[in-house]
């Protein structure tokens, strides 16, 4: 089965090497960019194009496409032509399965990795959610089979529905891109006293791992929780020239005690 690549951005980064060496035969990467799409075919030993769509194998029968939200439904558009019977799969958590038929393309499919994805960072794909729509049931089970060879575990892989995906994307951002980003916040507060953001590493560890054990509700500490207000004021007034981080402390707050 050749699969081709369209993107070569963190998700294909990271999915293109785990599919190839999980036995797939990864025959092309497409890009926007030429560098991206030379350095990741590079990687796969595959063949590799870029800028024009029209240009891209008609050879392959899955095309995999990893690509921003944004470009998707013009990049399956432009896809259509010439490869009428193949499968195209899309990896996007919000996007719906009905946009392969908005694009008169008979054969969609959707191969959803809830995970974060960076370039500079692999991915242990053994630990990863697939969440998997088609509209056909042997397409459906031809990449429940396909995630089933990376994650080696039948609990990963998942059927879903374009409502679960959006729903499921939206808890991500709470619980990953969110929480990222007050780490972001931690370590700007820190800068003005010289304090590297490692020191909050354990920290941050022991918080996620708890969550292995006890719910985020359960599991909730500090003086929010506690009702502490002599320290929530005295936090507050510490953000006083920041009222945009004092806004968001105040929010969290009474979400977290709204929760107590």
């Amino acid at each position: 089965m050749k699969i081709a690549i369209i993107g070569a951005g963190r998700v294909a980064t990271n999915l293109a090497p785990a599919l190839k060496q999980s036995g797939a035969e990864v025959v092309e990467v497409w890009s926007k960019s030429r560098t991206a799409a030379e350095t990741l075919a590079g990687r796969l030993s595959c063949r590799c194009t870029w800028g024009a769509l029209d240009d891209v194998t008609r050879q392959a029968d899955i095309y995999l496409i990893a690509v921003t939200d944004a470009a998707l439904p013009s990049v399956v558009g432009q896809l259509h032509e010439g490869r009428e019977q193949a499968l195209m799969v899309h990896t996007a958590g919000s996007m719906p399965l009905s946009l392969f038929a908005d694009a008169a393309h008979e054969r969609g499919g959707v191969f959803y990795p809830m995970q974060t994805f960076s370039k500079e960072r692999a991915v242990d794909f053994a630990r990863v959610h697939f969440f998997i729509e088609a509209s056909r049931q042997d397409d459906a089970a031809l990449l429940y089979s396909l995630a089933l060879n990376l994650t080696a575990d039948e609990r990963f892989v998942h059927k879903s529905t374009a409502a679960s995906r959006r729903r499921l994307h939206l808890a991500a951002v709470f619980a990953c891109n969110f929480l990222n980003h007050c780490c972001t916040l931690s370590e700007e507060i820190l800068g003005p006293e010289g304090l590297d953001f490692s020191v909050m590493l354990p920290l941050v560890d022991e918080t996620v791992a708890k969550l292995h054990e006890l719910s985020p509700r359960d599991a909730q500490t500090g003086p929010a929780v506690r009702r502490d207000d002599n320290v929530i004021g005295m936090q507050r007034a510490m953000l006083a020239d920041r009222p945009d981080l004092q806004k968001i402390y105040s929010m969290l707050t009474k979400s977290i005690q709204q929760y107590d």
